[in-house]
């Protein structure tokens, strides 16, 4: 009553100028419409005119179409389509093409694909002897200025899901495309046979490798809602990716792949990304991963990746599922103005059986079959700003209840060490003589029979808190991961005593990640539940590690280098068996012919002697701590090296394994002589002899490094007179020349900048 009674109010005149209005507009629109339809095909012709210029003038690329034409009102059939990238192997043919979009987005600007049907297609991608037919897609368009302005990556991203999504058409059907990829090495071919999109649902058919494997990708797909939820499997077999393998010594399969996008919010300079990624029967198996194929059962994330202005995160909303252990991840990485690295793991207190009964089978096999009672709480927290590389923060933590405790231990009978045993070194991955470690053995030495030098020594050396920590130093570990950084290498490493304990006493010297994992967690269960005590460790340490080659365990080291018991070992001799243990092999290398210690290790008697007179273990001593009192074995001194260039090389050289966290041997400068010396014109024969082997050695840098920049010169002249000129303007190739040219000059002053 009320809207009939307000209609009333409204002059009538009002109501039939709005009528007429109304009208006109959509007389303006029809007569539009039909110019627009009857002109469209002119109009199809020249955007498609440009499209073959723009593709030619910014990426060289050749596009033929034999006819393109509509079909209906927003309908356009092509045939005959091929892609050429000039001076490369053809790129893309397509036999026939339509496609059709959705009117409603397109008055506003956007593309929505309502139907795409595609017959008879060939993505061809190929990289052969370095040239490969796609590498425009790498070329910078020329009209690209630089305003130095920074990315927003939540705007890129928003925008980029949004195209991606929009070029998802409601309905597809797709026959016969063909995509194939082969480079120097190795070759890939995929068929899709059919895909087919329909009322939100798609499912596929792909032949690999000329039907080596029939795969299928089928779900839910619901572009316009952000609703996609896709799974990928093969028929009566796993889902292979030999190129992969062939690559990158990487295998890899696996029984079925999901993945699941939820939905996507953009406010506030953030995207906001909520999906989700399954996997069932995962194989994995690299080297590097692990001796034994490592197999994930099944394995899942629930994922919220946040884009801002800088940087890219993945929330600690996020939930990771590997069997029966979940916990939440925090990844974030800023860009600029300086790059940060933040990680944060979390599990929260949940049933220890469930945490090792997740563990993926075929990585750690001394633990296979553990029984547990209690919770564990694990966490970790690294940071790390590049501009601040020494105050990088990393924390981990293993935490257990108080019901905590091994019913049943696993493969590996984490106690034997308290008893006798047989222990069997390797080298190089081939077993050696079997030693027994106890008293039937004529060269054990229980701890207290050897000498409190040696012990003192070997701990303020590898790991001076033995005694006091649980098996791990944190900050031994962050800085060795700083050492990494900065040298680009895993040139440091954070083994306490007890981790090398344990890495020779349970498992290979293969270098792998699952090996150290595994190393770790061994470590944390025989000294969080007092499975041996500190001294039963050490005494089995001192009697199993290397001491030179061939050489285990203390009683035979302290006779082979000194012919003495480990007992009468004098605290020389202890700081110099304590130099050798990160380099074992290179034992006898710190000796000169006549049995004297090298003057390289001068610094790191005083080094070692000063740690220990600091902690009250020895008196002070102002003559290196017993450097000068060493002598090797009369009968050894025939082996000890004559050149010492070599000699101090070698002991310079890190173990074939992990080093330990403590200190590794320092080497003096040559000494100048004193002031009495130089007064009475007496010559230090010491420094005159140094400074001829460095003269020597400044004359052999000098001719390596002649070499090389004549190899650089000779490798830039081939680069230049072998410049790639397909696609290039004379002007382009002269600029490439140019570059080049330059680029070898500052190469070549690199090098002489080296000269000694």
């Amino acid at each position: 009553m009320k809207q009939i009674s307000f209609m009333r109010r409204i002059n009538p005149k009002y109501i039939r100028i709005a009528g007429i209005t109304a009208l006109i507009l959509v007389v303006i629109i029809l007569i539009g419409g039909y110019v627009a339809y009857s002109k469209r095909e002119v109009l199809l012709q020249k955007a498609i005119y440009k499209a073959k210029a723009k593709a030619k003038r910014d990426y060289n690329l050749d596009v033929k179409i034999g006819s393109a034409h509509f079909t209906g009102l927003s309908t356009v059939a092509f045939s005959d389509i091929s892609v050429v990238p000039d001076q490369r192997d053809s790129l893309l043919s397509v036999k026939k093409f339509s496609v059709s979009v959705k009117i409603f987005p397109l008055i506003f600007g956007n593309i929505k694909l309502a139907e795409v049907v595609l017959q008879d297609g060939h993505l061809n991608l190929t990289s052969i002897k370095g040239v490969r037919n796609f590498d425009f897609l790498f070329k910078k368009k020329k009209d690209t200025v630089n305003t130095g302005n920074k990315v927003d990556l939540s705007e890129l991203s928003n925008n980029l899901i949004n195209e991606v999504l929009y070029k998802i058409p409601d309905d597809l059907s797709l026959h016969d495309f063909l995509v194939s990829f082969a480079d120097d090495s190795s070759h890939v071919k995929m068929l899709a046979q059919t895909a087919i999109i329909k009322n939100g649902k798609l499912a596929s058919t792909i032949k690999v490798d000329d039907g080596d494997a029939t795969w299928h990708i089928d779900g839910t797909m619901l572009p316009s809602d952000k609703d996609i939820e896709v799974h990928l499997y093969a028929d009566g077999k796993k889902v292979e990716l030999p190129i992969i393998e062939k690559k990158f010594n990487l295998k890899l399969n696996f029984d079925t792949i999901s993945t699941k996008l939820s939905n996507v919010k953009h406010s506030g300079g953030e995207t906001k990304i909520y999906g989700s990624w399954s996997v069932r029967n995962l194989l994995l198996s690299h080297p590097g991963l692990s001796v034994s194929d490592i197999v994930v059962p099944n394995g899942s994330i629930d994922a919220n990746v946040f884009v801002g202005t800088n940087y890219i995160s993945l929330d600690s909303s996020s939930v990771i599922h590997v069997k029966k252990l979940t916990a939440n991840p925090y990844l974030k990485y800023t860009l600029n103005p300086v790059k940060i690295y933040e990680m944060k793991i979390k599990t929260g207190w949940q049933n220890a059986q469930d945490f090792f009964d997740s563990f993926p089978n075929g990585m750690f096999e001394s633990l296979e079959g553990i029984q547990v009672t209690g919770k564990l709480n694990y966490s970790l927290n690294l940071f790390l700003n590049r501009a601040h590389i020494d105050d990088m923060i990393f924390n981990s933590s293993l935490q257990k209840d108080k019901d905590f405790r091994i019913i049943k231990y696993g493969k590996a009978d984490l106690g034997k060490l308290n008893k006798t045993f047989v222990y069997v070194p390797y080298e190089r991955g081939k077993a050696m003589s079997p030693h027994t470690i106890g008293p039937g053995n004529s060269d054990f030495t229980p701890l207290e029979q050897i000498s409190p030098n040696v012990r003192n020594a070997v701990m303020t050396a590898e790991d001076p808190s033995f005694y006091t920590n649980r098996g791990f130093v944190d900050e031994s570990i962050r800085k060795s991961f700083i050492t990494d950084i900065k040298e680009k290498k895993f040139k440091r490493g954070g083994s306490t005593i007890s981790m090398q304990l344990i890495k020779n006493s349970f498992l290979s010297r293969n270098k792998t990640l699952s090996r150290k994992i595994e190393e770790i967690l061994i470590v944390w269960l025989i000294e969080n539940n007092r499975i041996m005590s500190k001294n039963r460790m050490l005494e089995v340490y001192f009697n199993i590690i290397e001491w030179g080659r061939g050489i285990y365990g203390i009683g035979d080291a302290s006779r082979y280098y000194f012919g003495k018991s480990p007992s009468d070992l004098t605290l020389g001799e202890s700081i110099y068996l304590a130099s050798i243990v990160p380099n074992p092999k290179a034992g006898l290398y710190a000796f000169q012919p006549d049995g004297t210690l090298r003057p390289g290790l001068h610094g790191y008697f005083n080094l070692i002697g000063r740690l220990m007179a600091g902690k009250g273990l020895i008196e002070r001593d102002s003559n290196a701590y017993g450097f000068y009192n060493v002598r090797l074995r009369e009968g050894l001194r025939r082996e000890a090296p004559v050149d010492t260039l070599v000699a101090d090389s070698l002991i310079h050289q890190t173990s074939d394994d992990d080093n330990g966290i403590g200190v590794v041997p320092i080497f003096d400068e040559p000494k100048h002589p004193n002031f009495f010396q130089r007064l009475f014109g007496k010559k230090d024969t010491a420094a005159a002899k140094m400074e001829k082997k460095i003269e020597e050695t400044n004359e052999t840098i000098k001719a390596r490094l002649k070499q090389e920049i004549e190899k650089v010169k000779a490798d830039y002249k081939n680069r230049i007179d072998n410049v790639d000129t397909a696609g290039r303007t004379k002007k382009e190739i002269k600029a490439e020349k140019k570059r080049l040219k330059d680029e070898g000059k500052e190469k070549e002053r690199e090098l002489k900048d080296r000269m000694p």
